[in-house]
């Protein structure tokens, strides 16, 4: 699959006549109908017309950059309480960049203060304050209608990186240890504490942005793997175990020693192609997941030899990404490059463990994610720029729409291949590539997009989150 960020213009489509007499002016009747719910990838947008988002659809919406695009980041664990629900909100993160030129790139440890309020109207990008590289084109009469009291603030520190990242991860148990994939072909862990701790003792006074790039030397370098990769995932149960994944087919396992890291150089051995994801089981320390371009979602015991204990064909294209839910720890989710994505039962793996597959999405699936608070619920992100959350508890029912319409002013008609489990769509980035929820903040996601990050927590998650 195409992981590299790049930037291209879309070109503009044509409604078919019917829809566009449906809502003409000229056509009183059927403008006076029911509305129509648009869908992107199926409805296309006339000449001059842009999409507005409904700010009421949001608890919080920001946006946000660190310089370059960056196709993978991750959510820092921190001290700040296990489950937080009240404004003001931080947060603490780790992304790496995709520059221009290889020495340019490097990886940015930061943290957003002062995330304040439930903000519900369309705010610029640029309104994070502390981040030199917004948008500068938003108008100052938007930049004035944010109180200076109530803006989120940016603290950044620049980590030099050899070539671009293709892959970070933060430890969770020990949240300063970050690894990452390198498009040089090497894997690497750092300690970031002197960072973070820097970062912790930033205040809203304080100088939010070192435009400094540091110099700083990782803990563990791999240099093992014959080509790059994209996988890797540390095990949530057992501290400082790591597994990296490349291109070449080869999956190496990192067991941690006093101080440092042994990488086994026997790698794991029984996909066919590229080796897209890795994720660790959540309840057997010694299990694993992984994906592949040859269409396969496998499962491997570390205890017992270096081949899969069982393969099972996933998908008709590239199995590009899996997240194993850590709530339903029975449950796995893969994204496919043909734009699909499902769910599977383990506990059938041997006969048909297909739970759910939806087809919603048109384009590559790039990321997929649990949530770390309702077991029923994922987000999915794809190449067609937009985000999706799907509870999968949800069913149709009829006789609750026709209430939900009678209340309503204005009548919608919902489209009859539209699934009942999506439960909000999210647009505004261009090639989106990463999400993450925020495992102490219920609600938000974070993602990653060609032209920066999002902060978004939607106004109807924290209604299914108990």
């Amino acid at each position: 699959m195409g992981r590299k960020i790049k930037s291209k213009k879309a070109k503009p489509k044509k409604k078919a006549d019917m829809k566009a007499e449906a809502s003409s002016p000229s056509n009183p009747a059927a403008a006076s109908g029911p509305a129509k719910v648009w869908q992107p990838g199926v409805d296309a947008l006339e000449e001059g017309e842009e999409l507005q988002f409904d700010p009421e659809a949001y608890n919080y919406l920001r946006g946000f950059n660190i310089g370059w695009p960056c196709l993978s980041f991750d959510i820092v664990h921190d001290q700040l309480g296990l489950v937080r629900s009240e404004f003001p909100h931080t947060l603490y993160g780790v992304a790496g960049t995709q520059a221009d030129k290889v020495s340019w790139n490097y990886i940015g440890v930061f943290k957003i203060s002062n995330i304040n309020g439930k903000k519900r109207e369309p705010i610029p990008a640029s309104t994070v304050d502390g981040d030199s590289d917004m948008d500068s084109e938003n108008s100052d009469e938007e930049d004035e209608a944010v109180n200076e009291d109530t803006k989120p603030i940016l603290h950044l520190k620049k980590v030099a990186h050899a070539g671009c990242v293709n892959r970070i991860r933060s430890m969770s148990q020990e949240p300063h240890l970050c690894a990452t994939w390198g498009d040089t072909g090497h894997v690497q862990v750092w300690d970031f504490s002197s960072f973070l701790n820097s970062l912790a003792e930033s205040g809203a006074g304080a100088h939010k942005e070192d435009d400094k790039i540091h110099n700083h030397t990782p803990v563990k370098i791999f240099g093992g793997h014959k080509d790059e990769g994209y996988a890797i995932d540390w095990s949530p149960l057992v501290t400082g175990r790591l597994l990296s994944g490349d291109c070449n087919k080869c999956i190496h396992l990192w067991e941690p020693t006093s101080g440092s890291w042994n990488v086994d150089k026997n790698p794991f051995v029984g996909h066919s192609a590229s080796i897209e994801d890795l994720q660790w089981s959540p309840t057997e320390a010694d299990i694993f997941a992984s994906c592949s371009v040859d269409r396969t979602i496998s499962i491997w015991d570390i205890r017992i030899g270096k081949k899969p204990c069982i393969s099972v064909k996933a998908h008709s294209a590239d199995v590009n990404v899996i997240s194993w839910n850590r709530l339903a720890s029975c449950m796995i989710a893969s994204g496919c490059d043909d734009g699909s994505f499902s769910i599977r039962d383990l506990r059938l793996i041997k006969d048909d463990p297909l739970v759910a597959h939806f087809e919603y999405h048109k384009h590559p699936i790039t990321s997929v994610e649990w949530s770390p608070h309702e077991a029923s619920t994922l987000a999915v992100s794809s190449a067609d720029h937009q985000l999706t959350i799907w509870d999968l508890s949800l069913e149709r029912d009829a006789e609750e729409e026709a209430e939900f319409r009678a209340k309503m002013k204005e009548q919608a008609n919902t489209p009859a291949d539209l699934p009942p489990q999506l439960l909000f769509v999210h647009q505004g980035q261009k090639d989106l590539k990463e999400l993450h929820w925020h495992p102490q903040i219920p609600g938000m996601i974070l993602s990653t997009a060609a032209d920066g990050f999002n902060m978004l927590m939607p106004s109807n998650i924290d209604k299914t989150i108990e």
